[in-house]
């Protein structure tokens, strides 16, 4: 769980190991009491939700994307958040994630499965729904899971494949009593087994190399889900989801979905133009369709009820207070996880629908080069952070919940959350500081404190220079040539081209009080690091995350220098080549941190050809700890003990300093007031079938009723 768009040193001594595994003991002890009690998401989603009686039959939904998806084939290595959406709407998931992120099962396509035996093999028993057929009339079947297997399990390479995770446990799949009951044999348990299967590709994709790397790429022939594909238009930019007339579960309300790819800092414009239904924005572009608003006489983003925010404090441009507590808001602002019309803001016909995205914010240590490969000193930086300010800057303006997030693998409201950050401690400068004098990091030279001082003239005595620090040549390698990604990081809004940050912050916040310590030296080398920040549009509230940063590490003495680097090029040619010393970027959360967060954090290990080996792990920090808690969390069929071992995998993350989380991303949809079952989703599987447009008259309620609904 990156910088818009994607998706993990050098080999650490032996007694970094041995430090972090210390460290680790005592968090773990202190949060075994309540080790069983279950998280709540930080802040509920916010859908407009309706029962199905009160929303009109018919319609067309205009959705924005940031691009037409370069393949409709989920499993390749370009698929994309819109690849995504479009299967979610025309495949079968067995599974699907709920408002938790937990996975239930999805019934309009199983009646059940559950683990039949786990001697001498772990077998699960898929029973499908007796209804569900593809869009030509064949049922889905077992020949579909078997077709999916052997493309996606990694022994035949002409399968050009982005992930094979959990597929290459299977050992074979068979006919149960009938083609609807699937038998599945694992070579070695897989407790992650819910995730497979979800998309479901038919056999005529998965059955042969030619149709999966080709044939799946522009189109989809054959679907199964509310609604098929009518037609993908690239030179205008849409794909055109129609009602599937072959669907058996409840009728799809809306006529058509139609996907309409419109760059993050044009989609003001559209929606004020009436060419949008819905649209994702980030907090700049909620500012923008204020000013269009006003521009043409309507009513700006405005509280709609008590509780809300009043006018204007949406706009990134409002200052922030640094005083922010976990929990603390912005006077007048919504109460933490409140949904609905608490979190609504009118705009002409449209509402700013605001919840948090299963996604989060990190600072990123590249461990492979330089002072940071030195634990001590990453440590130093991880204790020299206010992580609740931080997250001030992003969400407070913003009223929602002002939360630090505590783990690397999971979010509030998953079952595997659990704050682990103790395992490296709280902001505390003394403690930085002696972090830095124990690595040999002292009081510079007059020579060191010249060279600290050139780059004062930025911010907070930041050094500006480019070119700090020098690319580990071992780690360098293409992101081309990863072959397995569980998850990509997280897209930028404004970005297109290449993952974004997905970070947040108002403009103009103030600096912090306190001065910065003399800059510090060894060997006569000023202590200086680079960070690499993305300068594209929509980066404005990244570059002032990192600027609070550099002003916090300033206080124990770190200099920085900020290299700004096209959108393009941040991702490929810095963090995924280890040309950095510092970075913001997302990750994505994940039902399944076992399987999706191994690669992130694997250790790095040497590759064939003499470089390093890092899969997903950029910060290139690993431990043996982490990977053999990974292991057994993989391996065990109990889901408490798994649950248990994640989150002591995530305190030896936490104690190893590669990267030190720090927010929940914001998730802001302005969406057609009269648009219900949805908007800001959270962590919940869009229910494709139940949005659509309120009868004349109707209003959203609390919750749709289960009986309607049917969930």
């Amino acid at each position: 769980m990156s910088h818009d768009g994607v998706g993990r040193s050098a080999v650490l001594r032996s007694v970094a190991f041995l430090t972090a595994g210390a460290l680790a003991v005592t968090a773990l002890a202190a949060c075994s009491s309540n080790e069983k009690k279950a998280s709540t998401p930080a802040a509920g989603q916010d859908i407009a939700p309706a029962g199905r009686t009160l929303v009109s039959d018919g319609g067309t939904l205009r959705w924005a994307v940031d691009a037409v998806p370069g393949t409709l084939n989920a499993f390749q290595a370009d698929a994309d958040a819109a690849t995504s959406r479009i299967a979610g709407a025309v495949l079968p998931s067995m599974f699907r994630l709920d408002v938790n992120g937990r996975p239930q099962v999805n019934s309009a396509y199983l009646e059940s499965a559950k683990v039949v035996s786990t001697e001498p093999k772990q077998v699960v028993v898929y029973r499908l729904n007796q209804q569900a057929v593809w869009s030509d009339g064949r049922e889905i079947g077992a020949d579909d899971f078997a077709a999916q297997w052997r493309a996606l399990s990694g022994k035949n390479r002409a399968y050009w494949t982005a992930r094979n995770a959990g597929y290459d446990r299977i050992q074979k799949i068979e006919r149960g009593a009938n083609n609807l009951e699937v038998k599945v044999t694992f070579t070695k348990p897989y407790a992650d087994w819910r995730s497979l299967f979800s998309p479901l590709y038919p056999k005529d994709v998965m059955g042969t190399p030619g149709s999966f790397n080709d044939g799946a790429r522009g189109g989809l022939k054959v679907t199964a889900g509310p609604f098929g594909i009518q037609s993908v238009d690239r030179d205008h930019g849409t794909v055109t989801l129609s009602r599937n007339p072959r669907w058996w579960g409840r009728p799809a309300k809306l006529s058509e979905i139609v996907l309409v790819a419109v760059p993050r800092d044009q989609r003001a414009a559209a929606l004020a133009d009436g060419k949008l239904d819905m649209a994702e924005v980030d907090p700049e572009e909620a500012d923008r369709i204020t000013l269009a608003a006003r521009d043409k006489g309507s009513t700006p983003l405005q509280g709609s009820s008590p509780g809300a925010e009043t006018s204007g404090s949406a706009s990134p441009g409002t200052e922030s207070d640094d005083s922010a507590s976990p929990g603390s808001e912005s006077s007048g602002s919504a109460s933490p996880g409140a949904a609905g019309p608490h979190n609504q803001q009118t705009l002409n016909g449209f509402v700013l629908r605001r919840s948090l995205e299963p996604a989060y914010t990190q600072l990123a240590l590249n461990g492979g080069r330089g002072p940071l490969s030195d634990e001590r000193v990453r440590r130093a930086v991880a204790r020299s952070l206010d992580r609740t300010q931080l997250a001030g800057l992003v969400l407070k303006p913003l009223g929602l919940p002002v939360v630090p997030v505590g783990s690397h693998l999971a979010l509030a409201g998953q079952d595997a959350y659990a704050d682990g950050s103790g395992a490296i401690g709280n902001q505390d400068t003394k403690e930085a500081q002696k972090l830095l004098a124990e690595a040999g990091w002292v009081n510079g030279s007059a020579k060191a404190k010249a060279a600290g001082s050139e780059g004062d003239k930025g911010s907070g005595g930041a050094g500006r220079t480019q070119g700090a620090g020098s690319t580990a040549g071992s780690d360098r390698r293409d992101d081309s040539g990863e072959d397995d990604k569980p998850r990509h990081p997280v897209r930028e809004p404004a970005q297109q081209g290449g993952p974004p940050p997905g970070a947040y912050a108002p403009k103009g916040t103030a600096a912090p009080g306190g001065a910065a310590a003399g800059v510090l030296a060894k060997n006569g080398k000023p202590l200086q690091l680079k960070f690499v920040l993305p300068s594209g549009p929509g980066s404005r509230s990244l570059q002032t995350v990192g600027d609070r940063i550099v002003r916090m590490l300033d206080k124990i003495g770190i200099r920085t220098e900020i290299t700004k680097v096209p959108d393009d090029a941040f991702f490929k040619d810095h963090v995924a080549s280890g040309d950095y010393d510092l970075a913001l970027y997302s990750w994505p959360a994940t039902a399944f941190p076992a399987t999706d967060a191994r690669p992130i954090y694997a250790k790095p290990v040497p590759a064939s050809d003499g470089s390093l080996s890092v899969e997903q792990n950029y910060t290139r920090v690993g431990t043996d700890q982490v990977d053999q808690l990974f292991d057994q969390a993989i391996a065990t069929l109990d889901q408490d003990e798994e649950r248990d071992l994640v989150r002591k995998a995530d305190a030896h993350i936490w104690a190893a300093a590669g990267s030190i989380p720090l927010y929940q991303r914001p998730q802001l949809t302005v969406t057609r007031a009269d648009l219900a079952n949805a908007g800001a989703f959270g962590f919940q599987t869009p229910v494709y079938e139940d949005m659509g447009f309120l009868k004349k008259g109707a209003k959203p309620s609390a919750s749709p009723s289960k009986s309607d609904s049917g969930h």
